[in-house]
């Protein structure tokens, strides 16, 4: 044992279990009014009441007081484009008019290495200042792009999942591939960076509109052959979206059949946005154990429809929540998990705020099946930990003089918060905000 890594962080621990029904759901979470974690080589090896870890810390510990702040698992975002950094908060219409008017232009400049290196440092100090510890990205279709995500991702310590998009038309020829080189691209790229240190390889064909039917062969085969990796694209968003994707494969059942005639669905497919989801969809997505992620402030800003999470959890399919950027338009998962509350408060679909940060932790780690790493406080996990301030702002410490319980302190949080109210972020036990 090394006791020089040895780290003691203080303050009030708070980590799930499974989703709160409410506040009265004491046994769906865990909550220590003075806790304390112990960290050791990146890992959480004790965690609980304060004085009963201390006890079991060495003499030469680093002990860090953080009271009064909540200590939390870092927040996941499930679906973010790291090539977009540069064209969020654009003014654009719709889904394919933003693809064509800014994404595809900006995604042109990632065949430059150098370029997609300075990207990638301005991209992970956004999510690091915003308490974001993990994120499942698309980079762009150049394998450089690929590169430059991973390395940044190595350089800092953090548990990433990205992959080369894939996209053989319907788009620029700059940034376009063939099924082929998509393929040995994509592989060539797997064996390089999944399960290098902390990062997870997702094959990602965008969807459907700009893949071929030998790309998502291709795409359907890389699963196959690697069943450890994620599979990430893009579903039923936009009305014009579809109504292309239903002429390009006017064969298959619905949209979601064509990425299951492919073989791309599974417990490890993320799929994005499925606002505008038929009967027969809502069972293949049961029945396949396929994710459905629900990206609030994307959806709103491009006017593509609301996300209707009663009706795919009572369907049975598994649900994540995502910023979306750049079509989404904060890095922040608490400005997210505020505009996805609004969302579905229109649906009368209202979300205790336990429920939410249990979605945006341990909710969306258990939905990229990696809740034994990430996602929780539990003892043996990775030390990755945020630390809250719910008064970080003039409004915020105004509205704290009144606020009487756990439950009232977490949905101004999520009301109000920002990266302001991000006193640290933890990567593998270590302090990472503007480091």
């Amino acid at each position: 044992m090394d006791n020089k890594t040895e780290k003691l962080l203080r303050g009030r621990l708070l980590s799930f279990k499974s989703s709160p029904t409410g506040p009265n759901d004491t046994s769906a979470y865990t909550y220590e009014e003075d806790g304390a974690l112990l960290i050791r080589d990146g890992k959480i090896i004790a965690n609980g009441i304060y004085a009963e870890v201390l006890t079991a810390a060495s003499p030469t510990a680093q002990e860090v007081d953080h009271r009064p702040h909540l200590l939390l698992p870092g927040l996941i975002d499930t679906h973010i484009h790291f090539p977009q950094a540069q064209v969020i908060a654009s003014w654009a219409d719709q889904l394919l008019d933003w693809l064509n008017d800014y994404t595809f232009p900006a995604e042109q400049k990632f065949a430059d290495k150098v370029h997609g290196a300075r990207i990638a440092k301005g991209f992970y100090d956004a999510l690091l200042a915003n308490g974001t510890t993990t994120a499942v990205a698309y980079c762009s279709s150049h394998p450089n792009s690929v590169d430059a995500y991973f390395e940044e991702a190595e350089h800092r310590g953090m548990l990433m999942v990205g992959g080369k998009t894939m996209m053989d038309r319907n788009a620029p020829d700059a940034l376009c591939d063939t099924a082929q080189s998509s393929y040995d691209e994509s592989k060539a790229l797997l064996q390089k960076w999944h399960g290098r240190g902390r990062t997870h390889y997702a094959v990602t064909p965008r969807f459907a509109i700009t893949s071929t039917p030998a790309q998502l062969e291709a795409a359907g085969a890389l699963l196959k052959e690697h069943p450890g990796c994620h599979l990430q694209t893009h579903i039923n968003e936009n009305h014009n979206e579809i109504a292309l994707t239903r002429e390009l494969y006017p064969e298959a059942a619905d949209y979601l059949g064509i990425y299951e005639d492919f073989g791309l669905l599974g417990p490890k497919t993320l799929l994005g946005h499925c606002i505008h989801m038929n009967e027969r969809e809502l069972g293949v997505m049961k029945d396949t154990g396929s994710v459905a992620v629900f990206c609030p402030t994307s959806n709103l800003f491009l006017g593509s429809g609301l996300f209707d999470k009663a009706r795919l959890e009572g369907a049975g399919i598994r649900t994540a929540i995502a910023t979306d950027v750049g079509g989404g338009t904060n890095y922040s998962m608490l400005r997210t998990l505020d505009e996805g509350y609004k969302v579905l408060q229109l649906q009368r679909q209202r979300r205790h705020p336990l429920e939410t940060f249990y979605w945006a932790t341990k909710g969306n780690a258990d939905a990229l099946s990696l809740s034994d790493r990430i996602g929780t406080l539990e003892a043996g996990t990775d030390a990755d930990v945020i630390v809250l301030d719910a008064g970080a702002t003039q409004p915020m410490a105004l509205r704290m003089e009144t606020v009487e319980t756990l439950s009232e302190e977490l949905f101004l949080l999520q009301t109000l918060g920002d990266d302001r109210s991000v006193v640290e972020t933890y990567v593998a036990g270590e302090p990472r905000k503007g480091a």
